[in-house]
């Protein structure tokens, strides 16, 4: 790809402009992207292949070998297998190539890790925080909201003050692919956004810099929370709240999503409240659920484990025959 590099990159150019505005894909999935299909410029290059149309598909088995052998996931190789069929249907609709070495190709299978979550004790705990400081009070209506309404990181950040209706008890949000969704928010969550919007109205007054006026949630400065700023409260408030285990946004979605449907058996709303395209990503949460079941199964029921082995009761034996001795076994010393 020495020789055309420029022109590659022009259609890298025009791929991800393509999934930015004609497909609204979020910035982070458009870097997902550009990142992918970069790495196979990458390998190209090393293989000599000029051009998209030479790429076939035994060479994107190599590729995947690689990335085996470079330690990358199951689960990161499907991704990247994504990007490249994604970006080969593209440059066939604009007529560059004639086909798609990735149709047809699938990447090895990794064991489908289940989220993190906490439970519902963690969660009181956690929520359980009080401060009488301005980001006090808007940490604690963060973190209602997000387990109030399982709300993604990025819809957290990007919510505008005019999308909560407090009067109706839900807010509106725009998910991935700039999809708008209105969720319900509990009463917990209510009575801490109105105590943040309160003290949220009177902030900007004081910055110097120049204040968001339609960001629901801002920094000291008065522009629009980060979501690493987020982040670094929720870690904050987790050692605050002496709550064990790494606690990020996301588990707290995770575990809105399981008690949810633990306690409705409602996978379909649960997947609309989440805002999941596909029922099959929402499906996983009915693992956590059995999980939670089995445990609970394990726990109660008299005849969920292995019981323990009776004493033997002595036996008069008849003349001439003798019952073997049995030596006790190391795990049934005590």
């Amino acid at each position: 790809m020495h020789k055309a590099a420029e022109n590659q990159l022009t259609w890298l150019h025009d791929f991800l402009r393509h999934l930015e505005y004609e497909r609204n894909l979020s910035p982070n999935t458009v870097k997902a992207y550009a990142r992918d299909i970069r790495s196979l410029t990458g390998f190209c290059e090393q293989m000599d292949i000029e051009n998209w149309e030479r790429l076939a598909p035994h060479h994107l088995r190599q590729y995947l070998a690689s990335g085996r052998r470079l330690g990358l996931s199951g689960r990161s190789l499907q991704r990247c297998l994504s990007s490249v069929r994604t970006f080969y249907n593209f440059l066939n609709r604009e007529g560059l190539v004639k086909h798609n070495p990735a149709q047809g190709l699938s990447a090895p299978k990794s064991t489908r890790k289940l989220p993190g979550t906490l439970d519902a004790d963690q969660v009181n705990q956690l929520l359980d925080m009080k401060s009488s400081k301005w980001h006090g009070i808007r940490d604690k209506a963060i973190l209602e909201l997000l387990y109030s309404s399982g709300l993604r990181l990025a819809e957290l950040v990007g919510a505008d003050i005019d999308d909560f209706n407090i009067e109706e008890g839900n807010i509106k949000v725009r998910g991935k692919g700039d999809k708008e969704r209105v969720v319900p928010v509990g009463s917990k969550a209510e009575d801490a956004l109105a105590a943040w919007l309160d003290i949220r109205r009177k902030i900007p007054e004081k910055c110097r810099s120049n204040p968001d006026p339609s960001a629901l949630f801002i920094s000291q400065r008065g522009n629009r929370i980060s979501p690493r700023n987020v982040q670094t409260r929720i870690r904050h408030w987790t050692r605050h709240q002496q709550v064990s285990g790494n606690v990020h946004p996301h588990m707290l979605r995770h575990s809105f999503a399981s008690h949810l449907l633990e306690s409705s058996g409602d996978l379909r709303a649960v997947q609309e409240l989440l805002g999941h395209a596909d029922i099959s990503t929402t499906q996983i949460y009915t693992h956590l659920d059995f999980q939670h079941l089995a445990d609970v199964y394990d726990k109660a029921h008299p005849r969920s484990k292995k019981q323990e082995p009776r004493k033997q009761e002595t036996k008069k034996q008849e003349p001439g025959i003798k019952e073997p001795q049995t030596q006790p076994s190391d795990s049934n010393r005590k």
